[in-house]
């Protein structure tokens, strides 16, 4: 690992992780036989680091991982979760409508307090089984989930959640800690305020979009001697194709054409699109890990598949003679 990392930092040697969202029930209903075998396969392709949140499914999520990790042995694998959330259990009628399909009977509030954030904690272990969480990301402490009320919500963090996270730290309770985010801005107000280890990006830096991470959030982590995971890597599938981008249903304008021309050019040189696309994120030195979800076991093959697929030098540029990728990204050398 680059000497960039600050120094006796927690570092994630799991290129390809796992993620949580779809089991969730984020795109479809996936039962609980198929989130099994999920798992499995991605255990049996050597998949070793699995990050979930109590907010996929309203808990539902976490406790699947927890049922299958807790079978394996604690120190062949890395898990991270979530804070920042308090759930509790309700009337099936009371329910709130969020993105999940089939989420399980349980309310929630966001906060982000020293006791608030002990007590999540404490709620993963007991709904995971696990003895311990590896990284604990602060979730969603951000406009777009939290709106007006983002910068009071800054405040309790710094003054909560970051300073207990940094203890359990040094306690040795948690290896490491950062954001869990969609947007960049959190992700620098918590360097300015805190010193996490590692953060989640999502959404924010992908082959279709990338620009703004580039200027911004890749220099100012280098800096910091901060980490990245790269969530929501493929736009939340629509590298591969699904007519959503970012969680959404609403495409931008010029991403479906953007996406067709480097698929053609990916064929072009013998590659697919998601080989192209988890490569892209990893040649930046800052991310560390690419955690796709996955809906279907066969969607773990492929990505194992493109993790140990060469791509040519020449794809990337082509890429960059056309202005499909920013002048300034980092690709494979």
């Amino acid at each position: 690992m680059e000497n960039w990392i600050k120094e006796n930092a927690y570092q994630l040697k799991e290129p390809l992780g796992l993620g949580g969202v779809p089991i969730g029930t984020a795109f479809e209903k996936i039962s609980a036989e198929t989130a099994y075998a999920i798992l499995e396969k991605a255990w049996e392709l050597g998949i070793r680091y699995y990050d979930t949140s109590p907010w996929y499914g309203l808990t539902k999520s976490e406790r699947i991982f927890g049922e299958f990790l807790k079978e394996k042995p604690r120190e062949d694998f890395v898990f991270s979760t979530k804070v920042g959330r308090l759930f509790h259990e309700v009337p099936a009628n009371e329910v709130p409508e969020t993105m999940w399909l089939d989420p399980l009977p349980y309310d929630f509030e966001h906060v982000y307090t020293a006791d608030a954030v002990k007590k999540a904690i404490e709620d993963s272990l007991e709904r995971t089984g696990l003895g311990h969480i590896d990284i604990v990301y602060v979730h969603d402490l951000s406009e777009d989930q939290v709106g007006d009320r983002y910068p009071d919500f800054l405040k309790q963090a710094t003054a909560g959640a970051f300073k207990v996270l940094s203890d359990y730290r040094s306690q040795g309770i948690i290896k490491a800690w950062g954001m869990g985010v969609n947007k960049i801005e959190p992700i620098l107000d918590c360097l300015d305020r805190a010193d996490p280890d590692i953060c989640l990006s999502a959404t924010q830096y992908s082959i279709i979009e990338h620009e703004d991470a580039v200027d911004r959030l890749l220099p100012a982590v280098r800096k910091a001697g901060v980490q990245l995971v790269s969530g929501a890597g493929y736009n939340s599938g629509f590298i591969a194709g699904r007519q959503r981008y970012n969680y959404k249903d609403v495409i931008p304008k010029g991403y479906e054409e953007k996406r067709s021309r480097i698929e053609a050019i990916a064929e072009a040189h013998g590659i697919d699109m998601i080989t192209a696309a988890l490569h892209f994120v990893l040649s930046a030195d800052e991310f560390v890990s690419i955690i796709p979800g996955a809906s279907k076991t066969d969607q773990i093959e492929s990505n194992v598949r493109a993790l140990n697929t060469a791509v040519p030098t020449e794809f990337w540029q082509e890429l960059k003679a056309e202005g499909l990728i920013y002048s300034e990204a980092p690709v494979p050398e």
